[in-house]
């Protein structure tokens, strides 16, 4: 019967060591768990703030390559469609990339009288020297003559 009794003793002793270390193991898991949850805020407070920064910065990009864009699509489509005035409608030059397109379409027909001959030449050498023209501006200089300045002629 001792040996019945020492061993539910041992048992409780057991129990017991088992439960105070139950509850040790679940105060620390709540300690880490408040440290993760501030770090969690930490993280998706500097998380924001970059993503806002980014954003900016993204904004600003957009904004440069759109000036650049319009100056590379212009002058390429100044130098191999400039007869159309291709260049003239990006820029939103509209009477002048009509005029440029109707010297072209009327110096068609004018072939059969030879006239057109020579002037189905002029909006194709006014596109390749205006495309580069474009093209040898800097950004901030092509930006502030043709899109901001509108000038529609070389």
């Amino acid at each position: 019967m001792s040996d019945e009794k020492s061993l539910s003793d041992d048992l409780n002793d057991m129990l017991g060591d088992a439960k105070e270390g139950a509850k040790k193991a679940a105060d620390k898991a709540g300690e880490i768990a408040g440290e993760a949850k501030e770090k969690a805020k930490e993280f998706a407070s500097e998380a924001k703030e970059t993503a806002s920064e980014f954003a900016d910065s993204a904004k600003e990009t957009f904004e440069e390559v759109t000036g650049e864009n319009k100056k590379v699509v212009a002058g390429i489509l100044g130098i191999f469609l400039g007869w159309t005035g291709a260049h003239k409608f990006i820029l939103g030059y509209k009477k002048e990339g009509l005029i440029l397109l109707s010297i072209f379409l009327i110096s068609i027909p004018l072939t059969c009288l030879i006239i057109g001959a020579f002037t189905i030449y002029i909006p194709v050498i006014i596109g390749i020297i205006e495309g580069i023209i474009y093209l040898t501006k800097s950004d901030e200089e092509f930006y502030n003559t043709y899109q901001v300045g509108k000038k529609p002629w070389f």
